[in-house]
């Protein structure tokens, strides 16, 4: 077999591959055993059907189709490998020339990966938002526990914001009760925005007994989207109360013994996500302005695809849980399709960007990933997925994702990298050491995993490289 490449673009190449007759003997072979399971010919026993007569009977054209079929995925893998090449998705097979004794002769377009030249990226510079805790941050975060401790008391009065109402409630669509529109005994609290658009006006000002009809668009269920007529009636109204900001207080929800030691840990809880939050802001403008550094071509048939993927994704999973679609989506989102279209696009090429770059550094560093730092990778993903470990590590395993997995994680290790090398401030001019910050720096391998997964996020989980295919052409006796 002889292959030459020809270069059609950055990311996109021509494979012209010449093979000699004798090297499709062993294709020959199996197509003719083939047909002779496939076939009857009277006065010969099944697979026993000479090759001549099966070439009489059904044409020499369709044993070359199925011995060419069956040839081109071996010789145009040896093609690429010769050629060194690193192919993205299918290539378009174009077979040039089939002489019956003598040669085969084929073309095979096919994107790759184009060559990234990656400067040096230790004059990176970035500003970040300052880790500032102040007393009214931990008065807020006190005062949310305090909610979560609230009791409640029945009243003998109208409701009003704030209260907890226990609510009846029925649902028609064009003056049918819906089969799932019906409940009784909701515990609501009003103002919440828990329930359906309109029901706190509906119940504000009803004692227990008082009934209110109000109309709202269905958020979910068999009318999700429709019109309804809602009909709700108060059974009880309790008004809620919160515990005594003092040290009883901290006792009942916390470990902590007193007042001022729940503050002091809440402090330092803030600070902590203040501090993880800055660290996933720093990936994320160290991603930005490396990316705005490196030059990278992006194939057409590529994108293509990952735009595809990301609007099939949403439409046919994230909307359709959430019982919308595409339209009643862009008009919650203020939205035109052009706006939609034009940021899913920027979106794609930044993923496909971001995972060249992150994926040639890591070739350039020599980064490596083991099996534990793959294990915490894998719980944090099955965490993320609401999967057990051991369900999602199968899930991984049966769909072939192991690689994916791995490549996530270099590409995290491989934005730590330039994260450590480049230069942090906060918004007062001071500069943030991630490393301090961070418990240790695997800490920082996580939110940067979390950052560039984020950058290159497809639908399935997968990444927007494709496995070279195997190619199929149907050439002409």
């Amino acid at each position: 077999m002889k292959s030459a490449v020809e270069t059609l673009n950055p990311t996109r190449v021509r494979l012209s591959i010449e093979v000699p007759f004798e090297e499709l003997k062993d294709s020959l072979d199996a197509a003719y055993k083939k047909i002779n399971q496939q076939v009857t010919v009277k006065g010969f026993r099944k697979g026993k059907i000479p090759a001549r007569v099966i070439d009489q009977r059904f044409g020499r054209g369709a044993v070359l189709e199925e011995a060419v079929n069956d040839a081109l995925p071996k010789f145009y893998t040896d093609a690429v490998n010769e050629a060194e090449l690193n192919v993205l998705g299918q290539p378009e097979v174009d077979i040039t020339e089939l002489k019956d004794g003598e040669t085969l002769n084929f073309t095979a377009e096919v994107d790759v990966r184009p060559t990234i030249e990656i400067p040096d990226y230790s004059g990176i510079e970035v500003e970040v938002d300052a880790v500032e805790v102040g007393e009214e941050d931990i008065d807020k975060a006190v005062e949310e526990l305090r909610e979560r401790f609230a009791s409640t008391a029945p009243v003998e009065r109208a409701a009003e914001e704030g209260d907890v109402v226990t609510l009846d409630l029925e649902a028609k669509v064009d003056g049918e009760v819906l089969e799932d529109g019906v409940a009784s005994g909701v515990s609501y609290t009003i103002g919440s925005g828990e329930l359906l658009d309109g029901i706190d006006d509906a119940v504000k000002g009803l004692e227990a007994g008082g009934e209110a009809t109000f109309a709202s668009e269905l958020k979910g269920g068999s009318a999700a989207g429709k019109e309804a007529e809602v009909t709700v009636k108060v059974s009880q109204v309790a008004k809620r109360e919160l515990p005594e900001l003092d040290d009883d207080f901290a006792q009942l929800a916390s470990e902590f013994d007193t007042l001022e030691e729940l503050r002091a840990d809440s402090r330092k809880r803030l600070e902590n996500m203040k501090q993880y939050d800055q660290a996933t802001q720093a990936q994320e403008r160290v991603l930005e302005k490396l990316l705005e550094l490196v030059e990278v071509p992006v194939p057409e048939k590529l994108l293509e695809d990952e735009i595809n993927t990301r609007k099939h994704n949403l439409e046919h999973h994230q909307l359709g849980q959430m019982g919308l679609d595409l339209e009643k989506y862009l008009e919650i989102q203020g939205k035109t399709a052009e706006e939609f279209d034009t940021e899913t696009k920027e979106a794609a090429v930044k993923g496909i960007k971001t995972q060249f770059v992150l994926d040639e550094l890591v070739n350039k560093e020599k980064l490596n990933v083991n099996q534990e730092e793959l294990t915490e990778h894998l719980m944090r993903r099955a965490a993320s997925s609401n999967m057990s470990p051991d369900q999602f590590a199968q899930q991984v395993v049966e769909g072939g994702q192991v690689p994916l997995l791995v490549g996530e994680v270099a590409r995290g290790k491989a934005l730590a990298v330039v994260v450590e090398a480049a230069t942090v401030k906060d918004t007062n001019g001071e500069v943030v050491d991630l490393d301090d910050e961070e418990e240790d720096e695997t800490s920082v391998e996580t939110s940067a995993e979390a950052s560039t997964e984020d950058a290159v996020e497809t639908s399935d989980e997968k990444a927007p490289e494709a496995e070279a295919a195997e190619p199929e052409a149907k050439p002409e006796a």
